[in-house]
Protein backbone atom coordinates (compact mmCIF):
# COMPACT_ATOMS: atom_id res chain seq x y z
CA UNK A 1 0.00 0.00 0.00
CA UNK A 2 2.56 2.21 0.98
CA UNK A 3 4.68 2.46 -2.41
CA UNK A 4 1.45 3.33 -4.12
CA UNK A 5 1.20 5.84 -1.98
CA UNK A 6 4.80 6.50 -2.66
CA UNK A 7 4.64 5.93 -6.53
CA UNK A 8 1.89 8.60 -6.61
CA UNK A 9 3.79 11.02 -4.54
CA UNK A 10 7.01 10.68 -7.41
CA UNK A 11 4.41 11.57 -10.20
CA UNK A 12 2.69 14.86 -7.91
CA UNK A 13 6.58 15.55 -7.63
CA UNK A 14 7.63 15.00 -10.95
CA UNK A 15 4.41 17.04 -12.74
CA UNK A 16 4.92 20.17 -9.55
CA UNK A 17 9.06 19.97 -10.77
CA UNK A 18 7.49 19.98 -15.13
CA UNK A 19 5.10 22.75 -13.75
CA UNK A 20 8.20 25.29 -12.75
CA UNK A 21 10.75 24.44 -14.94
CA UNK A 22 8.63 24.95 -18.21
CA UNK A 23 8.40 27.95 -19.93
CA UNK A 24 5.39 27.51 -21.38
CA UNK A 25 2.24 24.70 -20.37
CA UNK A 26 -0.93 24.54 -22.31
CA UNK A 27 -3.80 22.92 -20.71
CA UNK A 28 -6.52 20.65 -23.00
CA UNK A 29 -9.29 18.75 -23.07
CA UNK A 30 -8.74 16.38 -25.88
CA UNK A 31 -12.57 14.39 -25.83
CA UNK A 32 -13.65 13.28 -29.10
CA UNK A 33 -10.04 12.89 -30.65
CA UNK A 34 -9.61 9.69 -32.37
CA UNK A 35 -6.52 7.80 -31.30
CA UNK A 36 -4.96 8.38 -35.02
CA UNK A 37 -5.75 12.39 -34.16
CA UNK A 38 -4.05 12.00 -30.61
CA UNK A 39 -1.14 10.14 -32.14
CA UNK A 40 -0.52 12.62 -35.06
CA UNK A 41 -0.85 15.53 -32.61
CA UNK A 42 1.90 13.91 -30.55
CA UNK A 43 4.12 13.11 -32.99
CA UNK A 44 3.72 17.10 -34.14
CA UNK A 45 4.28 17.60 -30.35
CA UNK A 46 7.38 15.75 -29.97
CA UNK A 47 8.93 17.18 -33.63
CA UNK A 48 8.87 20.50 -31.85
CA UNK A 49 10.62 19.20 -28.22
CA UNK A 50 7.35 19.55 -26.33
CA UNK A 51 6.09 17.12 -23.45
CA UNK A 52 2.19 15.79 -23.60
CA UNK A 53 1.59 13.47 -20.98
CA UNK A 54 -2.59 12.53 -19.14
CA UNK A 55 -2.39 12.31 -15.21
CA UNK A 56 -4.94 11.90 -13.14
CA UNK A 57 -6.33 15.41 -12.30
CA UNK A 58 -6.12 14.88 -8.24
CA UNK A 59 -2.09 14.37 -8.76
CA UNK A 60 -2.05 17.27 -11.34
CA UNK A 61 -4.36 19.60 -8.70
CA UNK A 62 -1.87 18.72 -6.15
CA UNK A 63 1.46 19.57 -8.41
CA UNK A 64 -0.72 22.50 -9.10
CA UNK A 65 -0.33 23.55 -5.33
CA UNK A 66 3.31 22.42 -4.85
CA UNK A 67 4.30 24.44 -7.52
CA UNK A 68 1.99 27.59 -5.92
CA UNK A 69 -0.28 27.58 -9.60
CA UNK A 70 -3.60 26.88 -7.13
CA UNK A 71 -5.58 28.93 -10.22
CA UNK A 72 -4.63 25.65 -12.61
CA UNK A 73 -7.19 23.81 -10.57
CA UNK A 74 -10.46 24.62 -11.46
CA UNK A 75 -9.16 23.96 -14.90
CA UNK A 76 -8.10 20.59 -14.20
CA UNK A 77 -11.53 18.71 -14.51
CA UNK A 78 -12.77 16.28 -17.07
CA UNK A 79 -9.77 14.35 -19.89
CA UNK A 80 -7.43 16.80 -19.70
CA UNK A 81 -3.80 16.42 -21.04
CA UNK A 82 -0.79 18.81 -20.54
CA UNK A 83 1.74 20.35 -22.96
CA UNK A 84 5.45 21.21 -21.25
CA UNK A 85 8.12 22.80 -23.49
CA UNK A 86 11.01 23.38 -21.52
CA UNK A 87 12.96 25.46 -24.53
CA UNK A 88 9.96 27.27 -26.79
CA UNK A 89 7.23 29.31 -25.21
CA UNK A 90 5.36 29.53 -28.09
CA UNK A 91 5.51 26.22 -29.54
CA UNK A 92 2.84 24.32 -27.51
CA UNK A 93 0.55 27.12 -27.63
CA UNK A 94 1.11 27.42 -32.18
CA UNK A 95 0.97 23.49 -32.29
CA UNK A 96 -2.00 23.44 -30.22
CA UNK A 97 -3.81 26.31 -31.59
CA UNK A 98 -3.28 24.98 -34.92
CA UNK A 99 -4.38 22.00 -34.16
CA UNK A 100 -7.18 22.89 -32.62
CA UNK A 101 -8.86 24.77 -35.42
CA UNK A 102 -8.14 21.71 -37.53
CA UNK A 103 -9.83 19.34 -34.87
CA UNK A 104 -13.03 21.28 -33.19
CA UNK A 105 -12.73 18.51 -30.45
CA UNK A 106 -9.63 19.78 -29.43
CA UNK A 107 -10.15 22.17 -26.59
CA UNK A 108 -7.49 24.44 -24.67
CA UNK A 109 -8.16 25.32 -21.48
CA UNK A 110 -5.46 27.30 -20.09
CA UNK A 111 -1.59 27.69 -19.55
CA UNK A 112 1.58 28.74 -17.98
CA UNK A 113 3.66 31.42 -19.68
CA UNK A 114 6.75 31.41 -17.63
CA UNK A 115 5.53 30.66 -14.20
CA UNK A 116 2.30 32.72 -14.65
CA UNK A 117 -1.59 31.36 -15.28
CA UNK A 118 -2.67 32.12 -18.74
CA UNK A 119 -6.77 32.27 -19.86
CA UNK A 120 -7.50 30.91 -23.03
CA UNK A 121 -7.14 33.59 -25.16
CA UNK A 122 -3.60 34.26 -23.77
CA UNK A 123 -2.83 31.14 -24.84
CA UNK A 124 -3.97 31.81 -28.28
CA UNK A 125 -2.12 35.41 -28.84
CA UNK A 126 0.51 33.64 -27.63
CA UNK A 127 -0.14 31.01 -30.56
CA UNK A 128 -0.79 33.87 -33.56
CA UNK A 129 2.91 35.44 -32.46
CA UNK A 130 4.87 34.93 -35.58
CA UNK A 131 7.63 32.49 -34.91
CA UNK A 132 11.50 33.87 -33.45
CA UNK A 133 12.79 33.27 -36.45
CA UNK A 134 10.19 35.71 -37.95
CA UNK A 135 10.27 38.04 -35.09
CA UNK A 136 14.09 38.61 -35.89
CA UNK A 137 13.57 38.94 -39.01
CA UNK A 138 10.95 41.97 -38.69
CA UNK A 139 13.74 43.10 -36.11
CA UNK A 140 16.73 43.19 -39.05
CA UNK A 141 14.20 44.49 -41.43
CA UNK A 142 13.52 47.31 -39.06
CA UNK A 143 16.95 48.21 -38.00
CA UNK A 144 18.10 48.49 -42.00
CA UNK A 145 15.49 50.41 -42.83
CA UNK A 146 16.97 53.59 -41.87
CA UNK A 147 20.54 53.01 -43.80
CA UNK A 148 18.49 52.07 -46.85
CA UNK A 149 16.16 54.91 -46.79
CA UNK A 150 19.88 57.11 -45.88
CA UNK A 151 20.89 55.53 -49.02
CA UNK A 152 17.97 55.91 -51.51
CA UNK A 153 18.09 59.86 -50.04
CA UNK A 154 22.05 60.03 -51.29
CA UNK A 155 21.35 57.91 -54.63
CA UNK A 156 18.35 60.50 -55.44
CA UNK A 157 20.47 63.31 -54.97
CA UNK A 158 23.19 62.04 -57.07
CA UNK A 159 21.30 61.74 -59.80
CA UNK A 160 19.20 65.14 -59.18
CA UNK A 161 23.00 66.68 -59.03
CA UNK A 162 24.16 64.66 -62.53
CA UNK A 163 21.14 65.93 -63.96
CA UNK A 164 21.62 69.77 -63.46
CA UNK A 165 25.17 69.35 -64.07
CA UNK A 166 24.37 67.88 -67.60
Amino acid sequence: MSSIIEKKKQVVSDIATKLRESKSTVLVDYRGLTVAEVTELRKELREAGVEFKVYKNTLSRRAADEAELSGLNEQLVGPTAIAFSAEDVIAPAKILHGFAKKHEALEIKAGVIEGNIATVDQVKALAELPSREGLLSMLLSVLQAPMRNFALATKAVADQKEEQGA
